[in-house]
């Protein structure tokens, strides 16, 4: 059983404000999923040694305690089993297995059936919402989606089952792969979705760019990669980015700029901010 190195940081004040920039600061040190659904923010890393150096920078901050955490994988099955319900986004309804019959029966539109995980991605948080939202107001029939930091893989499956014919989903961490190969499995999609285990920073290689590009990922990697997430969008095509939070718009809008991308238009929901960008 796989076991994730994770810190628990509590804050004296948990502004959704003052979690973004927690998380920003955390940006250089392999994050790999984040749960603030109680009142400490649990962060997980990629490896024990990207959470020791976490760590040591986070002594500088004097509003927060740290503790170390290592967290089955199971541990985050059983109390996702507990608390996560179908969500309906649009036309769309999310759905963990145990309640995919229910989803289906009550809800006209199609349901995507997510396996919670550690891949994160169950369409709970803000951001995936946000994502949703705005891919569903866009015309995928025919075209090509990149999902870079695809986690769960509920995106790349919502644009499959819009109609996108070509779809890939991109990750750096193995095991969110993995949960995200079981859930095309769960959605009847294997062979539709093509999954590629892949650095953002390393050279983008055998990368086909995408009509859509989706990048839900921290505001932090969207300013650094945004050179290379725009060159990933085909010409004439969309860039949806999500991840990132009000006081961070400015930033995220400008590196996106000066790569060649146009800010077409923004949804929020909450402090938590979606963007289409165009070429």
């Amino acid at each position: 059983m796989r076991v994730y190195p994770a810190l628990r940081i509590r804050l004296a004040d948990p502004a959704p404000s003052r979690v973004g920039e927690l998380l920003a600061i955390l940006d250089d040190f392999q994050v790999t999923a984040v749960d603030d659904s109680d009142d400490d923010v649990r962060v997980f890393f990629t490896r024990e040694s990207e959470r020791d150096a976490a760590v040591e920078r986070l002594r500088a901050e004097a509003d927060l305690t740290v503790t170390i955490e290592d967290v089955p994988d199971d541990d985050w099955a059983a109390r996702s089993q507990a608390g996560i319900a179908p969500i309906t986004v649009g036309a769309l309804t999310i759905a963990p297995p145990w309640a995919a019959d229910t989803a289906r029966a009550t809800n006209s539109g199609p349901t995507i059936v997510i396996q919670p995980s550690m891949g994160f991605g169950t369409g709970h948080h803000p951001s995936t919402r946000l994502c949703l939202r705005l891919l569903q107001q866009s015309r995928l029939t025919g075209l090509s989606v990149l999902d870079i930091g695809t986690g769960s893989g509920v995106l790349a499956i919502a644009a499959a089952t819009l109609g996108a014919a070509r779809v890939v989903g991109v990750d750096l961490d193995p095991d969110a792969l993995t949960n995200a190969h079981e859930n095309l499995e769960l959605n009847g999609l294997t062979g539709r979705v093509e999954l590629i285990e892949r650095d953002l920073s390393a050279p983008a290689g055998d990368l086909e760019a995408g009509d859509i590009v989706l990048a839900n990922l921290t505001g932090g990697l969207l300013c650094r990669d945004a050179a290379t997430l725009a060159a990933l969008v085909a010409p004439g095509g969309t860039l949806i980015a999500s991840g990132f939070q009000t006081h961070e718009l400015d930033e995220v809008a400008a590196a996106f700029e000066t790569a060649g991308l146009r800010r077409a238009a923004q949804i929020q929901e909450e402090s938590w901010i979606g963007v289409t960008f165009r070429t």
